[in-house]
């Protein structure tokens, strides 16, 4: 995967995660002087060189943009899972706040911002119908609208520090644990639809979106603009695992369940995590995403302002991904 190198000093968060770990190999290949921001608790990455700072600290960070004095920061890091939108408020809308006034009050003169946001900043599309940045936001739950606020944070505060936002379709890829389950279940012999047979989405594999990240962070044609990120056209969740199958190489049982399991399943989230108040992957929230028709967005203006074009597509992705959950013991 050719990346364009950042000249100068890269400052990345969320190293540790799915995107964020791609995104450090990437930029560490491309010979980028690279710092991770991890928090204490987080063990020291093998790759690079990383630095510890408490996003809820605005003199923390002020002391290591301080130290650091980055070129380019590129915010990646955040929450997927939640009890309450003050969990995702603080997971995503406070550390970039936090972010850009430590970098107003000591270190100003940056060369881009990049805040990695999420196509559910939008919501959902209509079938057939794909997401243009011109359409207007309107997250529906928790994760959207955190994501969506942390946006408007970055274009109301941001002043005269230069950004540019990304917002990713589905990614999927090595090390990726949202869509591994269907992997699994493929791996085990089974083929499970919840009446989503025929609900459309767009897809990113991770590499085109590490990629896409720094095209965008690379072109000043993207400064102060919002960019959907998604490789090739929308697929139906029929037609993803169906790859997945193939990929797998396994004779499954294919079934139909109804769409209430699901929400008798999000019921069971919401009732655990009142009991030991921890985070569910599938709760309430999650349901009312995945009862959607359509979660599409097209990448024409990131193709028209800075080239970018997946390369990596749908059945390629899916068998790379497959391949490396086998090699890694995930199944």
């Amino acid at each position: 995967m050719a990346v364009p190198k950042l000249e100068g000093r890269v400052l990345i968060t969320g190293a540790s995660g799915f995107i964020g770990s791609r995104l450090l190999e990437a930029l560490l290949e491309s010979g980028s002087d690279v710092v991770a921001i991890r928090r204490a608790a987080s063990p020291e990455g093998s790759q690079g060189r990383s630095v510890t700072a408490d996003y809820a600290s605005i003199a923390e960070l002020e002391a290591l943009m301080a130290d650091e004095t980055p070129d380019y920061v590129i915010h990646v890091a955040g929450v997927t899972k939640g009890r309450s939108y003050e969990d995702f408020w603080r997971g995503n809308v406070m550390p970039t706040r936090n972010l850009l006034s430590a970098l107003h009050r000591v270190h100003p003169k940056l060369e881009r911002f990049v805040l990695v946001s999420s196509l559910v900043a939008y919501g959902p599309s209509s079938p057939s119908k794909p997401l243009y940045e011109s359409d207007s936001r309107n997250p529906i739950e928790h994760y959207g609208k955190s994501k969506l606020e942390a946006e408007q944070a970055l274009e109301q505060e941001a002043a005269n520090i230069p950004w540019t936002i990304v917002r990713p379709a589905g990614v999927y890829g090595p090390g990726d644990v949202d869509y591994f389950n269907l992997f699994k279940s493929a791996a085990q012999g089974w083929n499970a639809f919840f009446g989503n047979r025929h609900r459309e989405m767009s897809l990113i594999y991770v590499d085109d979106c590490v990629r896409g990240i720094l095209q965008a962070a690379h072109q000043p044609l993207s400064v102060g603009k919002g960019y959907f990120l998604a490789t090739g056209q929308p697929v139906t969740w029929e037609e993803l695992q169906d790859q997945i199958v193939r990929a797998v190489q396994r004779e499954v049982r294919t079934v139909d369940l109804p769409e209430l399991f699901v929400s008798l399943a999000a019921v069971g989230g919401e009732i655990a995590s009142l009991i030991d108040r921890k985070p569910r992957l599938l709760n309430l929230q999650k349901a009312k995403m995945g009862a959607q028709d359509a979660w599409t967005c097209t990448s024409e203006a990131a193709k028209a302002d800075f080239g970018f074009e997946g390369e990596v597509d749908l059945v390629e992705g899916v068998r790379l991904t497959h391949e490396w959950y086998q090699a890694n013991g995930w199944y």
